[in-house]
């Protein structure tokens, strides 16, 4: 099991972030003899009740879900993220990295290779998410359900464990 990093953002001028949760960061999830990393991601995250699965990229400009948590798996390529708003860490993803994104995180692809391919994937009930550019408040974006599990490895795996000491549990 690969233990997450975690990473913990301010409020920002643009965005809210988490007042609470810790950004997951998970380096090489799934490995480099992986087939197909893409549907691994996609296998893992429904087997663990994560839903609104889709493939795509990341968009090119500060957005955040103010009432959904996020995983994205990448699968493909790599890209460079920014966290946490203008303001915010520059984080480098690469294929079979998972980041969790806890409701409010700011997030915005800096440059990506022509390859990257992305699986996203939402705590089950959280899947008709709001997708927004505009700050909102913090205490909703707290407010947010912890999900069940960890996308990737379920019930026991780090996020319930992590997410829960976080004073929000």
């Amino acid at each position: 099991m690969v233990e997450p990093q975690t990473l913990y953002l301010d409020e920002g001028p643009d965005v809210p972030n988490n007042p609470v949760l810790p950004v997951l960061f998970y380096r090489k999830v799934i490995g480099a003899d992986a087939e197909d990393k893409a549907l691994a991601f996609e296998e893992h995250f429904a087997g663990n009740g994560w839903r609104g699965i889709w493939r795509n990229g990341i968009f090119s400009y500060h957005h955040f879900h103010p009432d959904a948590h996020e995983a994205l798996g990448i699968a493909r390529g790599s890209v460079e993220v920014q966290l946490g708003g203008e303001h915010g860490k520059r984080l480098l993803l690469e294929a079979g990295d998972l980041v969790v994104l806890p409701a409010g995180t700011g997030h915005k692809n800096v440059s990506a290779t022509d390859d990257l391919l992305v699986i996203g994937s939402y705590p089950a009930g959280q899947e008709d998410y709001t997708t927004s550019r505009r700050k909102t408040d913090k205490d909703s974006v707290a407010a947010v359900p912890l999900p069940g599990s960890d996308p990737f490895y379920g019930i026991n795996g780090p996020l319930p464990r992590i997410w829960s000491s976080s004073g929000k549990g």
